[in-house]
């Protein structure tokens, strides 16, 4: 635990360099895209059902009531050239097909490139189902013996592209400002025994990621818009005798920043895959004092944003992707709505084919996404290598392919290695080294165009 807070210290202590360095870059780049004006805007759409509905995660069960409301929120940034849609809804986890299913609807119905539409979940277990399982079903078959309830996913469906629409028409001068935070509100779920086998509990001297990713969306007078908030923790506090639906820990802390700051704030998860809330799996929330984590995680928050100093209009964006194979476990079943992401070599080897999507911000923010429940020594170790000061993981975006442990898990065992994992033991090396050279050479180059000739800029475009 030591070694983890020392860590920590280094981004704090050159914050405020970062900050200057990062408002120098910016007073250039406004000469360059002086033409161009940024904008952005938020919306909150409440998703919360009428009635009893199955929850997903831990066993299958219905909902007897609602503890606190769940919801979409939205955001639009436009740089005058592209625009982008970030959306966190309080929802556990989606097939890929879903999200598939929705990008497919807003580039028809309004010009949206998929790569500029990322769908991030909270994770709470404590949420409707939402579409098809996907993987899931692959896994825990037993559990969605159910009819999938189209009628809520197409509600789903509806207000999320609805907000879409209504963020793009209340886009607004806008300025941008990123930080960072810390909290001790999680703790390595995967106990070890003498035996060296993990199963679930609380390993206080396992890997663990405290650090808060912050984006403050500003008007163009300097009132706040919206606050993005990138933290790993599992939304599990309430366990599986919990059937009443909640935004779990990731929702009661957004609805206290909220109440504090006036603004929305998109919660974001982080590399949750072996990180649980300090208090987890608990009947009720007074049981498993959720009010708390208003506390543990929301102060923090709002401390983090007041150190935000430095924010600038001059803003660029930039969207990429690529995709990783790696092998599939031998003998896996895959489920039918997944086939774009899998395919067989011609040496008879199933490999799994995963999206990772990356958004840059400037020369500063790199931001990149998966499908997954990553192993947090993953995604820390990617940040160690980044160029960039910023480097933020949004896990549990645009669908869910299983969990992502570290090659030192693998001896371990347990139920993220062994049951709800589609991998192998080489999935780590497959999955760090491309995403680690993406970062450092081609987001690097991405936006040279800013240092060449407006001719240069357009043939990039």
């Amino acid at each position: 635990m030591i070694s983890n807070r020392f860590n920590f210290i280094v981004p704090i202590l050159v914050l405020m360099a970062v900050q200057l360095t990062y408002a120098q870059q910016n007073t250039v780049i406004s000469t360059l895209i002086k033409s161009k004006e940024f904008r952005a805007s938020v919306v909150k759409v409440n998703i919360t059902p009428d009635g009893p509905k199955m929850l997903l995660g831990y066993g299958a069960r219905k909902s007897t009531g609602v503890n606190d409301h769940i919801f979409h929120k939205i955001i639009a940034m436009d740089d005058g050239v592209k625009q982008f849609f970030l959306v966190s809804s309080d929802i556990c986890v989606i097939s890929p097909s879903e999200y598939d299913h929705v990008a497919s609807l807003l580039q028809k119905k309004l010009g949206i490139d998929p790569l500029n539409f990322w769908w991030s979940l909270t994770h709470t277990h404590s949420a409707p189902e939402v579409g098809v399982p996907g993987l899931p079903a692959v896994f825990m078959g037993e559990r969605y013996e159910h009819e999938v309830d189209t009628a809520y996913t197409a509600l789903v469906e509806k207000k999320l592209i609805e907000g879409i629409i209504e963020a793009r028409n209340k886009l607004t001068p806008a300025r941008l400002g990123v930080g960072w935070g810390y909290s001790n509100a999680n703790i390595n779920r995967r106990a070890w025994d003498i035996d060296g086998k993990a199963s679930g509990g609380m390993n206080p001297d396992g890997p663990v990621d405290r650090r808060i990713g912050l984006i403050r969306l500003d008007k163009a007078d300097g009132n706040p818009l919206a606050l993005i908030a990138n933290y790993a923790i599992h939304g599990t506090v309430l366990g599986p005798a919990n059937t009443e639906i909640s935004g779990d820990a990731p929702g009661i802390v957004s609805e206290y920043v909220e109440r504090k700051i006036g603004i929305p704030l998109l919660f974001i998860n982080g590399a949750a895959g072996n990180l649980a809330p300090i208090y987890s799996v608990y009947p009720n929330p007074k049981a498993g004092h959720l009010g708390q984590f208003r506390v543990l995680l929301g102060d923090k928050i709002l401390d983090a944003n007041k150190e935000i100093i430095s924010t600038t209009d001059a803003i660029k964006l930039y969207t990429g992707s690529i995709t990783i194979e790696t092998p599939r476990k031998a003998n896996l079943a895959w489920p039918a709505d997944l086939k774009k992401y899998t395919r067989t070599t011609n040496n008879g080897i199933n490999m799994v084919k995963l999206p990772i999507r990356f958004f840059k911000i400037n020369e500063d923010v790199a931001i990149w996404s998966a499908p997954l429940e990553l192993f947090c020594e993953i995604s820390n170790g990617i940040r160690e290598r980044s160029p960039f000061p910023f480097t933020f993981y949004y896990g549990y975006t645009n669908g869910w392919l299983g969990y992502l442990a570290s090659e030192k898990e693998w001896k371990h065992g347990g139920y993220e290695v062994e049951r709800v994992s589609p991998y192998t033991i080489s999935v780590e090396k497959d999955f760090t080294e491309p995403i680690v050279s993406y970062l450092q050479n081609d987001l690097v180059n991405a936006d040279k165009d800013l240092q060449q000739d407006s001719a240069k800029t357009k043939k990039l475009k």
